[in-house]
């Protein structure tokens, strides 16, 4: 039996997003190996048929000493494992997991950066050269006839100096969603128009923004409250804080509720979507659950989420950080609900169309079946 070893930071993420990858890896015959920092979602891995290989480290460190001493410990689970094919997920990994497979002797690679995060996000000098390291890396020294390229939307691969349209790159139709899970159901009662934010409590992800966006729909008279479900993230440094959450909480119309474990209940007890994200996404999960549950959406014309979101067909995009566009087209949703059915009923058409779980099964097989074992 082939084996296939996942390279991942996070077993809640890889739990939350790549569980239709590991399905579909074990359907074509691969022995599947988990090599991630164990926190509480490893027997939800086990269930599924993995092994879980533990891999310690700290996504808030990434000083020298932090990142080789993962890197060591990747060298080490990749000599040890010897698996037939290494999938590094997200970008730390392509980069220092890339290596790290390649020097323990990996022959076969799947890059697969899922979004381009806070090095894309920010422009600050040390931004600046950790992109150009990773162009370098993974679309320099790690690309070869062994190598294949894993990207959840069709800007990302130009960074690498790659065409999505041709080999050996394919796209993904973001983590998969089963819409067995996640259903249309009617609006809620309105008024308030209510407006979700799903995500995890960091600044890129838009919340200030969100804030700021309801505070002023609010001013110009729409009766609209904004609904946060998400935990703060002590890992990433540039997370909200909860005394800040709970400041806005305070406020009229705001509503902080913390991680939620029932999404496709969010959607059923909310009117709109909304993610005014400026992290330099995949495409977020969390809009494809809102679009598999019909509802509209309103999030920035950034790449990922152009992908799901055409403007006024299956919600509405506003310009990165521009809080008064978001307003704006809040206040227009708020007045106008057979706008909302309208977007919402293309929403669900689209995820149907492309970003099913099933759809991302359909494409990872079809890329683990075209290494020749």
């Amino acid at each position: 039996m082939p084996k296939l070893l996942y390279l991942v930071t996070e077993d809640w993420f890889f739990v939350s997003h790549f569980l239709p990858m590991a399905r579909s890896a074990k359907v074509a015959g691969f022995e599947v190996v988990v090599a991630t920092r164990v926190r509480d979602q490893a027997d939800l891995i086990v269930a599924e048929g993995c092994r879980v290989v533990t891999l310690e480290n700290e996504r808030r460190s990434f000083g020298p000493f932090e990142a080789l001493r993962s890197f060591w410990r990747m060298v080490r689970i990749v000599r040890a494992e010897r698996p037939d094919v290494v999938h590094c997920i997200a970008l730390r990994m392509v980069v220092l997991g890339g290596l790290a497979a390649r020097l323990g002797g990996a022959k076969r690679l799947v890059l697969a950066p899922t979004g381009l995060g806070h090095v894309w996000s920010n422009d600050g000098p040390i931004e600046r050269v950790a992109r150009g390291l990773a162009r370098l890396i993974a679309g320099g020294w790690l690309k070869g006839p062994g190598t294949r390229y894993l990207f959840e939307n069709t800007d990302d691969p130009r960074e690498f100096g790659l065409d999505a349209d041709q080999p050996p790159v394919t796209i993904v139709p973001g983590a998969g969603v089963d819409p067995e899970e996640f259903s249309p159901s009617p609006e809620p009662p309105a008024p308030p128009m209510k407006v979700a934010v799903v995500a995890r409590m960091i600044a890129p992800k838009g919340i200030l923004e969100a804030v700021v966006a309801v505070r002023r729909a609010r001013k110009l008279g729409a009766p609209v409250e904004l609904h946060l479900y998400g935990a703060p993230d002590p890992s990433n440094r540039r997370s909200c804080t909860e005394a800040e959450l709970r400041r806005w909480s305070a406020e009229p119309g705001i509503f902080w509720h913390g991680r939620s474990r029932d999404v496709a209940g969010v959607w059923r007890e909310n009117h709109v979507a909304m993610l005014l994200t400026w992290y330099r996404e995949g495409v977020p999960r969390s809009l494809i659950e809102a679009a598999a549950c019909g509802r509209p959406i309103v999030t920035t014309d950034a790449p990922g989420c152009r992908d799901l979101v055409r403007d006024r067909r299956e919600g509405m995009l506003v310009p990165l950080r521009d809080s008064e566009a978001a307003a704006r087209a809040l206040v227009e949703l708020c007045r106008n609900p057979n706008l909302r059915a309208q977007l919402g009923g293309a929403a669900h058409a689209r995820f149907l169309e492309r970003f099913t779980e099933a759809a991302v099964r359909r494409a990872v097989s079809s890329l683990y079946a075209g290494f020749r074992l």
